[in-house]
């Protein structure tokens, strides 16, 4: 009689960005501009959009998105929408949020707390917090 062996293993995504919750009613291009403007960022539209798919109902969704790329990819910045363009949601278990800015590499706490601080000052931001994207049921929507 043979011997078998199970080998479990446990698969982490690979989750290195903060992740900036925001509630606002503005336009996704008008949040861009005022972003650029109190947060001193470049954001601007991507020539794609973010998608992801709904195994339960069969479908995909598109999320608009807004981009900055340093040329040595030393810094990441993405403005994606939470409301899809036909429907559904990016992160569902946050639907009361309109955006998340995800921010790739490396950024001091200090900085995220003064761009925090920025985002809230932005008018028709209802609130602008950090969220820890490990919590997130559905974390695998902000992976690209």
């Amino acid at each position: 009689m043979s011997k078998i062996t199970i080998l479990k293993t446990e698969f982490d995504l690979e989750l290195e960005f903060k992740l900036i919750a925001i509630n606002s009613a503005l336009k996704d291009y008008r949040l861009c501009h005022f972003i650029n403007k109190f947060a001193n960022l470049n954001l601007q539209r991507a020539n794609y959009e973010h998608s992801t798919a709904d195994r339960t109902k069969n479908s995909s969704y598109y999320f608009t998105l807004f981009e900055h790329i340093t040329d040595d990819f030393e810094k990441e910045q993405y403005l994606i929408s939470n409301k899809g363009i036909q429907g559904g949601l990016l992160i569902p278990e946050n639907p009361n949020f309109d955006y998340f800015l995800l921010i790739k590499n490396f950024i001091d706490e200090e900085d995220l707390h003064a761009l925090v601080e920025a985002l809230n000052k932005i008018p028709d931001v209802v609130l602008a917090k950090e969220i820890l994207p490990k919590k997130l049921k559905s974390k695998e929507n902000l992976i690209f």
